[in-house]
């Protein structure tokens, strides 16, 4: 046999083992604020530029390590493009090592002209990337009760959405229309929260467009819709970050003692933008083992399956 094909045929099987499953998260032509342009997908660079199938990439976790918690991961980004490798992939095997299910979500950018309304394209996926989870956890092994999600930088402000917008954006009169799109956790990582002082300026004008008015600004400023139903946080955030200012999470937080919400914050003065998983600078390198425990202390890695 050519030892040419042979080399051939292992890289595929290797491309194939590394490849993650990808689930549509709408039935073909019937996407909640679609306005029935077509958009294709555009990746570039190990960037998504343009979603054109919104839908998650499925990280589960073999039956006999699976905690039943699962976390939605929303990659960051700044609204203008999707890092769903590094903000997305490698969180999600982080998560898989501790038993954890996890789901890479792809949603459409504002900028998209596909949407009827710009500023709801992400949330509409997000809330029905939760509720598809939700409706399919027995395929899984998910705890219903146990889906969080988690959000780096512009995905931030996405899982913030999801959490503090109570409106039902993504209902298409499916049996997904009964099934809850909150969220049991929260987990920001360098988020994007306000629109208004202090706001990312790209995720700002890509997010809202034109419309800048007092009222768009300060409904799409999550720290202002906080409320007690908004779920139990954790958020990580540097001092140093030139991209997202740390009053951003500083917001949030002080919204969640104001209501309530039990919330836990870790601000280091180093790490730059988009703390990573591995070589951050001094104190920085604690997060992850901080996550770790926050997530046994609050009951999110007990076994289901003992």
């Amino acid at each position: 046999m050519n030892k040419s094909f042979i080399i051939g045929c292992l890289l595929l099987t290797a491309i194939r083992l590394e490849a993650q499953e990808f689930i549509p998260l709408w039935p073909a032509g019937k996407k909640a604020n679609w306005n029935g342009s077509v958009v294709k997908d555009s990746l570039f660079n190990e960037r998504i530029w343009r979603v054109g199938t919104p839908g998650i990439y499925a990280f589960p976790v073999p039956k006999a390590e699976n905690k039943g918690t699962t976390v939605l991961i929303c990659p960051g980004g700044g609204y203008e493009r999707l890092s769903y490798i590094y903000n997305g992939f490698n969180f999600a095997r982080w998560f898989n090592a501790h038993g954890i299910n996890a789901f890479v979500l792809l949603y459409r950018l504002p900028h998209q002209q596909d949407l009827k309304v710009r500023e709801l394209g992400p949330l509409t996926d997000a809330q029905r990337a939760v509720k598809f989870l939700r409706a399919n956890a027995g395929k899984w092994g998910l705890a219903k009760d146990k889906i969080g999600v988690m959000g780096i930088s512009a995905g931030g402000h996405v899982a913030s959405l999801l959490g503090t917008h109570t409106d039902d954006v993504s209902a298409i009169r499916d049996s997904l229309d009964n099934v809850s799109a909150r969220p049991d956790f929260l987990l920001l990582l360098s988020p994007v929260i306000t629109m208004g002082k202090y706001a990312h300026p790209g995720s700002r004008r890509l997010f809202l467009g034109p419309d800048t008015t007092k009222r768009m600004v300060e409904n799409y400023s999550t720290e202002l819709q906080v409320t007690a139903r908004t779920p139990p946080t954790f958020i990580v955030h540097a001092q140093n970050d030139s991209t997202v200012n740390v009053r951003n999470s500083l917001f949030f937080y002080n919204a969640l003692i104001e209501h309530n919400v039990q919330a836990s914050i870790h601000v280091f003065p180093q790490g730059g933008h988009g703390i990573g998983l591995v070589d951050n600078p001094g104190s920085t390198d604690l997060w992850l083992p901080l996550l770790d425990l926050w997530l046994k202390e609050k009951g999110l890695t007990s076994s289901l399956n003992k």
